[in-house]
């Protein structure tokens, strides 16, 4: 005969929510203490953190209208660029300029020259970053835009192009898209080279050692592989035509994983205004002086109404400049100390009296629940 199945639980600790918890009584000597404490650690710490936030030197400069320049340099306006530097030096800091060169091919981007100075000298590493406005990476249809088993490497289907990249999955001769996506077919490819000039008018340059290798996560390099498909069932994304003119051939395709600009990219923001990284300066030092940054203008980013801007920065052991953690803690150990206080002044003036919890009902002998 069979035993008969039961839908019990177990009659474990677990199963049937019997394990041990601990609920404290929040009673005014637990809770005083605790937000005087919060607010003594708190508040002090922010100071530190907005201090090393402020320590660090960061330039900002709006190039998204350089384009419509008439090929003379044009100082920029005031809401177009940003310096902060920590400490005074022999130099001030000079207002930004920019200059368009067209291209003389037709059909080919411009270069854009953006000329500044820097009066103090910036220890390395210096990080070179593109910032972007109203764009929004988070938008749920373009974050979901992409194929993980492509970028894998693994075979896969129109179908499954179709299901996880639409709309921007296949051609009209029915090669899948590699890699495909909205991410990746709006992939920003604007790109920098910086040059210090010695002095106003000198002639003699030298190109700074900006390295493009090492800005992605170790994590995103070890998941992305080449394909296995053949190159000829594979045609690069649309906005990609300029780098693979051709096409993909056998010897010469996309390998994501030596890409480090593509993932980054590929590593959406949360919000629609973000900075990424696009190079480090980790040798030597950015020395006071003038500089220029010559950018090849790809990437237009006023059809999706947004600015584009370069940005060098330092660091501090918190990472670039970004006050929020700083005032956040602040703010934080000060509505902490403000609760204390009021809290104090409440129990002085109006106490109330606090019964022995030792003494419930469910707690003693014949109580409710209690044999008698």
């Amino acid at each position: 005969m069979s035993e008969e199945k039961s839908k019990k639980p177990a009659n474990t600790a677990f199963k049937q929510q019997r394990l041990k918890a601990w609920q404290p009584l929040l009673t005014p000597k637990t809770v005083l203490p605790t937000l005087f404490i919060a607010g003594i650690l708190f508040a002090p710490l922010g100071g530190v953190f907005l201090y090393q936030s402020d320590t660090v030197n960061e330039i900002i400069i709006d190039y998204t209208h350089c384009k419509d320049n008439n090929g003379t340099a044009q100082v920029l306006d005031d809401n177009l660029y940003s310096y902060k530097f920590t400490k005074e030096g022999d130099l001030p800091p000079r207002i930004p300029s920019y200059r368009f060169t067209p291209n003389p091919v037709a059909g080919e981007p411009g270069n854009c020259t953006i000329r500044f100075n820097t009066p103090i000298e910036i220890k390395t590493p210096v990080f070179l970053y593109y910032k972007l406005t109203n764009f929004y990476q988070n938008h749920r249809k373009y974050v979901k835009s992409l194929s993980y088993s492509q970028l894998n490497g693994d075979i896969i289907t129109a179908q499954d192009a179709a299901a996880s990249c639409s709309p921007v999955n296949a051609n009209e001769q029915g090669q899948i898209y590699y890699p495909c996506g909205l991410i990746a077919n709006s992939m920003f490819n604007d790109t920098f080279a910086v040059t210090f000039l010695n002095s106003p008018g000198s002639q003699t340059n030298a190109t700074m050692n900006f390295d493009e290798t090492g800005i992605a996560w170790p994590a995103d390099k070890k998941r992305l592989h080449s394909t296995q498909m053949n190159s000829a069932e594979l045609a690069p994304p649309p906005n990609w035509v300029k780098r693979y003119p051709d096409g993909y051939t056998a010897d010469k395709i996309f390998h994501p994983q030596d890409d480090e600009h593509f993932q980054v990219w590929m590593r959406t923001s949360w919000y629609p205004t973000f900075r990424k990284l696009y190079s480090a300066l980790r040798d030597n030092t950015l020395q006071a002086g003038i500089y220029e940054v010559n950018v090849v203008l790809n990437y237009d980013i006023t059809a999706y109404g947004g600015t584009k801007s370069i940005v060098l920065t330092g660091t501090s052991f918190l990472g670039d400049r970004n006050p929020f953690m700083g005032l956040a803690w602040i703010v934080m150990g000060c509505v902490c100390t403000l609760l204390g206080v009021v809290f104090l002044g409440w129990h002085f003036f109006k106490p109330r009296k606090l019964g022995d919890h030792d003494r419930l009902s469910w707690q003693q002998s014949g109580g409710p629940g209690q044999p008698q």
